[in-house]
């Protein structure tokens, strides 16, 4: 395995970011990356003037699993999403599947630390050149880089290289991906900017920072408008081409320009602070009373529903095709043996789908997800419910993957989802706030206009009904992030209006806001009786995956108790697991009781051995001599299976009834089937049209003529042929 080896003494995590690709290369040692030129058939000429590892860089990218990974299979595409997601660095305990068919084609690079973790990089031109996939965010650098074209690609390249950018693409990207993800670079680059270029980057920030090329044109102030077939074009002269270059406003088709969310955070970072004078008034006004409700819906921990679904669902008759939503026969099924909403069913399985829960390599837990702990499982799902790829509130059903693949399009809800998220942690942080309020708080953002008319158009090009801005918010608020247990719900008082909705963070959703681990205290995995066994926050979710065979679910209600039945061990046992492979499983979790370790020591005990021996039947013969004769005769002694059980012969395996009955009946035993004697089956050779042609029988048996010979005009010898048998006269 390629490998990247650190020096003596080196930190843990002293690289925390992606490398080039070429860095890399040079990096390994010459004999591993001479047995990478030889594994992928790399043409190396040295009389080129950049080197072998930039010849074989360029090798590597064009190879067609660097172009589409979809083409590898499951784990290994879900371990490249997962380096992805982590910007390309992903440090593990133990190398996870998959890993080791990325390394042999090129695509990962391991590099081993001292008395440390395992660091697994993803260089940066294959995270740039990869496809987008659900649950990434479709704003972010990497997605919408990998949709440029050639010319907006070399236009970008060439501004961070300073010169004339080379084929291929994506290694020319690569300075560029480093100072639009590089938070300091990145606000270095954006105080240089011209006070026009400025001015137009937040113009576009404050509508959403999405716009179309004729709002662009108008923005910009320019007078020219050129068309073509699918509108206005930009000019390549103006204030927005000079964004567009930097990676600042990158174009999507068609006829849109997007700001990167990296670029948002950092540009809407000081218009958020010039906000906050708007919004006191609101907040002084909510934190100055006393809201608390009557009654309240506190919000469920989403983990246990995630997990007990990601065990229920490697039963063999529930069947989920990849790229396809889920069905809807499957969230009734789920919704009625859990006891939760459809709803909440249907957001709980989307985000666990773009996690990789679902995915048969959760079961390791040497990558995510399967190396998350129970902790980590609810704070991995609202992240992939904030990117916004795999559930979108403003859809019908909320799930991005029941929409054609045609008709997928990045709507401006990212936006929304901060927007919202900041008001409520305003507003709602350790405290009951109206939902009035926060919709005054909302409106108060100047992003609020532009984020609507987004909405808009993206429903017109999508060919869906347009849903009201407050409409989509309510529904992020008072269900996604109730569901993902963000958010507490309150019933009004008698004396307030129906619709005047309470809700405030838990102390969940506060941890997954500040993206840290969930306070929420629990003990460490038990079995609280002889067959529930109650998993604990510190648990691993590979380790609870792996159980799935031999358990059953029990209550989510808080925590995740799965049951250890007899009856569930021993459908286990029967389909092949061994008792051993069992116990590890189970121990691995928590301690074995008594009543499951002495089922599982007398499963693995092993009082005795019997052979398998394939038979066509069982020869009933009751008489000892016949049987004995048909045992040891040379007519039917290579029939039987020696030896047989008593009172009986055991057929051979390929020895058909009519072949046994005619050796039988030789020696004059009578086979009987189903009570009657069984009589052999003869077949009459087919009848011969009268043109067709006789076969020649002479070279098989003599023919038998019956009668005198008819005379012929031919001379025939005085002696009887051998051929002709006279009949005698009676």
């Amino acid at each position: 395995m390629d490998g990247l080896r650190s020096a003596p003494g080196s930190s843990t995590r002293k690289i925390s970011r992606a490398m080039r690709l070429e860095e890399v290369l040079r990096l390994l040692p010459a004999t591993e990356i001479d047995s990478l030129i030889r594994r992928m058939r790399i043409r190396v000429d040295e009389t080129k003037r950049i080197d072998i590892p930039s010849q074989a860089a360029r090798a590597l990218l064009n190879t067609p699993e660097a172009r589409d990974p979809g083409q590898f299979s499951g784990p290994t595409r879900e371990l490249l999403h997962r380096l992805a997601e982590s910007r390309g660095v992903l440090f593990v305990e133990e190398l996870p599947p998959g890993l080791d068919l990325l390394v042999a084609r090129g695509l990962c690079f391991v590099r081993q630390h001292e008395r440390g973790p395992l660091e697994i990089l993803l260089p940066i031109a294959y995270m740039v050149q990869m496809r987008t996939w659900e649950g990434e965010d479709p704003r972010g650098v990497r997605a919408l880089m990998s949709q440029l074209s050639t010319d907006v690609a070399q236009s970008i390249a060439s501004h961070y290289l300073s010169r004339p950018a080379t084929p291929p693409p994506s290694l020319a990207l690569e300075p560029a991906w480093e100072a639009l993800t590089r938070r300091d670079l990145l606000q270095a680059q954006l105080e240089q900017l011209a006070p026009l270029e400025r001015k137009l980057l937040r113009s576009i920030e404050e509508v959403g920072g999405e716009v179309d090329t004729e709002e662009l044109l108008e923005l910009e102030r320019e007078p020219l408008r050129l068309r073509g077939a699918t509108g206005a074009t930009p000019s390549r002269r103006g204030v927005g081409f000079a964004l567009e270059r930097r990676g600042f406003l990158l174009p999507v088709h068609p006829n849109r320009h997007v700001i990167p969310s990296e670029v948002v955070a950092v540009v809407g970072a000081q218009r958020r602070e010039e906000r906050e004078a708007h919004r006191l008034e609101i907040r002084s006004h909510v934190l100055g009373d006393d809201h608390a409700p009557r009654r309240a819906r506190f919000a469920d921990d989403p983990v246990p529903l995630a997990l007990a679904m990601a065990l229920a669902v490697r039963d063999p008759s529930v069947e989920v095709r990849e790229g396809v939503g889920t069905p809807r026969s499957l969230i009734s099924r789920f919704s009625s043996r859990f006891g939760r909403d459809p709803q909440t069913v249907a957001l709980i399985a989307a985000l666990s789908r773009a996690i990789g829960l679902w995915d048969p390599s959760s079961v390791g837990v040497a990558a995510p997800p399967g190396s998350y702990s129970m902790r980590e499982l609810g704070s991995a799902l609202f992240d992939a419910w904030r990117r916004g790829g795999a559930w979108d509130e403003a859809l019908p059903d909320g799930e991005t993957l029941r929409v054609a693949t045609e008709s997928r399009d990045s709507s401006a809800l990212g936006v929304l989802k901060e927007m919202v998220l900041d008001a409520l942690g305003e507003l709602g942080d350790s405290n009951w706030a109206p939902w009035s309020a926060v919709l005054s708080y909302l409106h108060a953002d100047g992003r609020t206009p532009g984020v609507a008319r987004l909405l808009e158009r993206w429903a017109n090009r999508c060919g869906l009904a347009v849903a009201p801005l407050r409409d989509v918010a309510e529904r992020m608020a008072l269900e996604s992030l109730h569901f993902l247990g963000v958010v507490d719900l309150g019933e009004p008082d008698v004396d307030m209006p129906s619709e005047e909705k309470l809700l405030r963070i838990t102390p969940r959703g506060r941890s997954y806001l500040r993206g840290a681990k969930s306070s929420v205290q629990g003990d460490a995995s038990q079995f609280i009786d002889g067959q529930t066994l109650r998993i604990g926050p510190e648990c691993r979710v590979g380790h609870v995956v792996s159980i799935s065979p031999f358990v059953e679910v029990g209550s989510i209600a808080g925590y995740l108790d799965v049951l250890v039945t007899p009856a569930a061990l021993a459908h286990a046992l029967s389909a092949g697991f061994e008792a051993e492979v069992i116990r590890q499983r189970l121990e691995s979790i928590a301690s074995l009781p008594d009543p499951i370790a002495r089922v599982l020591a007398q499963a693995s005990a092993v009082v005795g051995r019997a052979e398998f021996v394939e038979a066509q039947g069982f020869l009933w013969v009751e008489d000892r001599d016949v049987r004995e004769m048909l045992r040891t005769r040379r007519q039917t002694t290579d029939l039987f299976i020696d030896p047989s059980p008593p009172a009986g012969l055991l057929v051979a395996a390929g020895v058909d009834l009519d072949k046994l009955a005619r050796r039988c009946r030789a020696l004059g035993v009578e086979l009987l089937v189903a009570g009657t004697p069984y009589r052999t089956r003869s077949t009459l050779p087919p009848a011969k049209a009268s043109g067709q042609h006789r076969l020649d029988s002479s070279g098989t048996l003599s023919a038998v003529r019956i009668g005198e010979p008819k005379p012929s005009s031919r001379r025939r010898s005085s002696a009887p042929s051998m051929s002709a048998v006279k009949r005698p006269n009676r």
